[in-house]
């Protein structure tokens, strides 16, 4: 059973099993938000990252800051509730989130401020392809992939990603009649990530119904 970690006047600890966070979130950039100490990443999207600039009408704009800055608009205020898709390799929680019932990926790719992910969903293209068809945000100018940047500037590097499918690991096998509360215990057990029909998979843990749960994440 999920465990859900409300983060009301005071920040609460959050116990080491928990999957998904709600509460007063702060805006870290485009596209990650802060719980008072608990780093969330929207699912589906990359944003600019902060010091990262684009051009516009021929001259450069701090893209990455106007990206956090519209973030922070958004959850400002609102009670912001994000429902955990799956963890990266350092335990960061990867995730849908929504605030006052705004859809916050999909609200930043509308406003042009983040590119849509179609290799780990195809929720946003549609979105990201109206946003560029309107010349919103990035579509304006010329920029450079947020993924692009941050090679091209490591110590920037700060994104965290689903591995592709090619790169992933060979499926362990799990205990006979494993279960597992959440991702986090299966890799602590050393047997995600879980594919359907292997003992320990559950349904509830294949965030984009794929069958294989608990995917590992991991730094781009």
């Amino acid at each position: 059973m999920k465990h859900v970690i409300a983060l009301t006047l005071l920040v609460l600890p959050v116990p080491a099993l928990a999957q998904d966070v709600s509460g007063s979130a702060r805006a870290a950039d485009g596209d990650s938000l802060d719980f008072g100490g608990i780093a969330v990443r929207l699912y589906g999207i990359d944003a600019p990252e902060l010091a990262q600039g684009c051009e516009r009408g021929g001259a450069n704009w701090a893209c990455g800051k106007e990206a956090a800055a519209k973030l922070t608009s958004l959850v400002s205020g609102r009670q912001t509730s994000c429902e955990q898709r799956d963890i990266d390799t350092h335990g960061r929680t990867v995730a849908d989130c929504r605030a006052g019932g705004t859809d916050l990926a999909g609200a930043m790719v509308d406003a042009g401020l983040a590119v849509a992910l179609p290799d780990f969903t195809d929720r946003y293209v549609a979105q990201e392809a109206r946003a560029r068809s309107s010349k919103l945000g990035l579509w304006a100018g010329t920029f450079q992939m947020p993924a692009d940047f941050r090679a091209a500037h490591p110590r920037s590097d700060r994104r965290y990603v689903r591995t592709p499918r090619a790169e992933r690991p060979a499926p362990r096998p799990a205990p006979s009649a494993a279960y597992f509360r959440n991702c986090r215990e299966a890799w602590a057990a050393g047997a995600a990530p879980l594919h359907r029909g292997q003992a320990g998979y559950r349904a509830e843990m294949d965030g984009d119904g794929d069958g294989i749960a608990c995917e590992p994440y991991r730094r781009r």
